[in-house]
């Protein structure tokens, strides 16, 4: 999701500030974005060091003079059984899904502030929320949710907005994650056949992108989550948009 929010930013003549672990793939999306008359800067870093993320957010402002948008789009999720789970899985949901996400918007808020912009705060969190019973992952975007309100209630005063935007199931690498059987079934179900998991019981980034061309009204296509950001974007800033939920047609979840 944050790949082709990016690049459709980028195409809208954004100048995009792209952060992860994997350089390769940013560099093809920043080529992109640069065919396509943006620009892009890629730094490669994980988002638990803090102090980085903090370092990464306050450059994009010095080195631009503002700081129109912050998108926290990363995450991950397991969806083991509180019985049966990981504790250290957990630990690593509740840094990157939660406290990389307070840590990011906090530094957003002072470089917009510094810099006098008009900024947009978009987290993604997950119709996980919609449900009481989703387990750890669930909890850490409840957790995710509780910030965006809470910060939204803060800056109330300030030209600074606040949206959690709220996806189901779109074609992206978190949908390798989850227990395909469903989705596998589904596949199956509309003539899909063959499909199988790896090693490690997961969907391939191939199999998910084969399965959205099948079945696009049942797994989204992460371009129309982008097109989504852009809405919100387009707004008037005295205009909040708290929540947005946005799904494929036929839910799986």
């Amino acid at each position: 999701m944050g790949r082709s929010i990016a690049e459709h930013l980028g195409a809208l003549g954004a100048h995009v500030f792209l952060a992860g672990r994997t350089t390769e793939e940013m560099a093809a999306s920043a080529d992109l974005i640069a065919a396509a008359g943006g620009r892009a800067d890629v730094d490669t870093f994980d988002l638990t060091d803090l102090d980085r993320l903090r370092a990464w957010i306050d450059r994009a402002a010095t080195s631009t003079g503002r700081l129109d948008v912050l998108v926290n789009s990363a995450g991950f999720g397991d969806f083991d059984s509180i019985v049966g789970g990981d504790p250290q899985t957990w630990k690593g949901m509740l840094e990157v899904n939660v406290l990389a996400v307070a840590v990011g918007c906090q530094a957003a808020v002072l470089a917009m502030r510094r810099t006098g912009s008009e900024g947009n705060i978009i987290t993604v969190s997950s119709t996980a929320t919609l449900r009481r019973d989703s387990g750890v992952y669930g909890a850490t975007k409840y957790a995710v949710n509780c910030i965006n309100s809470t910060l939204r209630r803060e800056l109330e005063d300030d030209t600074i907005r606040v949206t959690a935007l709220i996806p189901g199931v779109f074609a992206s690498n978190f949908s390798r994650h989850g227990d395909p059987s469903r989705i596998v079934a589904r596949a199956d179900a509309a003539g899909l056949t063959g499909l199988r998991l790896d090693d490690s019981r997961r969907l391939t980034p191939e199999q998910i992108v084969q399965i959205q061309a099948a079945l696009p009204t049942t797994m989204g296509d992460t371009a129309h989550v982008a097109r989504a950001v852009e809405y919100v974007l387009g707004l008037p800033i005295e205009l909040n948009v708290e929540e947005l939920v946005i799904r494929p047609q036929k839910s799986l979840f």
